[in-house]
């Protein structure tokens, strides 16, 4: 059946595209027409007609930080049940790193998270591990995991700890035109510890990790990456592409600042719960491991700073870093828990309640940092409205107020800080691979 979606918000950035209108989807999932203003798409009797009564149409979300877990780890997420949040959370696509067991490092891992993830609901990209094992000795095979689709390497939870091989990952990365993702944090400050060191882990007892920990790492990179582009050493090819995963301290954004006013290929990302929640908020609850995450919640003058880039433009994208954990791994204490939280769900909740009703940063600017940039920074195709285009959509009603509850969670695992907290602006539905979700 065809789908006429009329009377709403098309926003798409990949087109500058920000206006009232009405998309017509083929039953075979491609754009049949699109028109603009107060002018109407004529239906048919085999037309399905759905008033968008002014809610969103935006380009299909994609979320370039998850981590689903699968293989090794089904018993926190599945690419099954990962894909499912995603869906629930308004993402038609996710990218998702390499730190599974075994680590995705070569052509075997990409060819099973492939043929596992073909029929799914969203798309998968898949991240590969910057080195063997993410252990930081050995280079991964770039150019059989190029083969296979791979266009970006991370050892996300850990960082590359030695000069001489974060070199030997920008040199060769740039040789196969890979997004180096990196999770800035420098072990030797942080090892042991559980939350941002400072006045709050003092009274918690708690080991605490430093800023420096991030800046330095960062710093290190950026100064390779300016040695490497000056001397065009072993061998002489392009500049690499560097992408900085959740960034969360005023250090780092200036370090972003400056190398993007130089002109390199420097980008960033930062979560919702870390333009939402501060070290204060870990030190208030009572089930503190659902605060416990890496880098680890920041102080207020740090979010004050994640804020601020977000509205000036020095952050590029969202990315919620989904990170499943059974129960048992996050009740218990806080100096037990596992690192990270659960976030495809409620990243539009906590973007529009946070970010765009407090008037820090657009509609516009939301959506293009939630899906046009995302996909942009990773290198796919941009999401097009335009007749013969694949329809990929996502539905949002920013007026929304709702209450995100245990009983509307699709991941498999529980592990979030935001249980019961009520947003306003909520993703209804997408349409992907020819298929509505949502909007019943």
């Amino acid at each position: 059946m065809n789908i006429i979606f009329e009377n709403a918000k098309l926003i798409n950035p990949a087109q500058n595209l920000d206006m009232q209108g009405s998309i017509k989807v083929s039953e075979t999932g491609m754009i049949d027409a699109v028109t603009f203003g107060e002018e109407t798409i004529p239906s048919g009797t085999n037309d399905r007609v759905i008033d968008m009564k002014g809610k969103v149409i935006a380009s299909g979300l994609f979320d370039m930080h998850c981590h689903f877990r699968e293989p090794g780890q089904e018993y926190k997420e599945t690419l099954e049940t990962g894909s499912r949040a995603a869906v629930a959370g308004g993402f038609t696509g996710v990218a998702v790193m390499p730190n599974t067991k075994p680590v995705i490092d070569s052509p075997l891992g990409a060819a099973f998270i492939k043929h596992n993830a073909a029929d799914l609901p969203v798309d998968i990209e898949i991240v590969a591990a910057m080195t063997e094992g993410s252990m930081g000795e050995t280079l991964s095979p770039y150019g059989k995991l190029c083969s296979y689709g791979i266009r970006a390497i991370s050892d996300d939870g850990t960082a590359v700890q030695t000069s001489r091989m974060m070199r030997l990952v920008f040199e060769y990365s740039a040789s196969f035109d890979l997004l180096v993702i990196q999770h800035c944090e420098d072990t030797s400050l942080s090892s042991g510890g559980v939350m941002n060191e400072g006045s709050y882990s003092a009274l918690l007892g708690l080991r605490g990790i430093p800023d420096a920990a991030e800046v330095i790492t960062l710093a290190r990179d950026i100064n390779l990456m300016e040695y490497l582009q000056k001397h065009k050493l072993n061998p002489p090819v392009a500049s690499p592409k560097y992408h900085v995963a959740h960034i969360s301290t005023a250090g780092a954004l200036d370090l972003v600042r400056e190398a993007k006013a130089k002109g390199m290929q420097v980008t960033c990302e930062v979560t919702p719960h870390h333009f939402t929640l501060t070290e204060q908020d870990l030190y208030e609850a009572d089930d503190k491991g659902h605060y416990i995450m890496k880098p680890p919640l920041c102080s207020r003058e740090n979010r004050e700073a994640l804020l601020e880039a977000l509205s000036d433009g020095t952050i590029d994208a969202i990315a919620c870093d989904h990170a499943p954990h059974a129960r048992h791994e996050k009740e218990c204490p806080a100096d037990q828990a596992a690192f990270g939280i659960i976030g495809l769900e409620t990243s539009v909740g906590l973007t529009f309640s946070e970010l765009v009703h407090t008037g820090k940063i657009t509609l516009y600017r939301a959506i293009e940092m939630l899906s046009s940039n995302p996909r942009k920074i990773m290198g796919l195709s941009p999401v097009l409205f335009e007749p013969g285009s694949p329809a990929n959509f996502t539905f949002i009603d920013p007026e929304e107020t709702w209450t995100y509850t245990e009983d509307l969670v699709r991941s498999k695992s529980r592990n979030t800080p935001f249980l019961n907290r009520t947003m306003k602006g909520r993703a209804v539905g997408i349409y992907h691979k020819g298929v509505l979700h949502g909007l019943e």
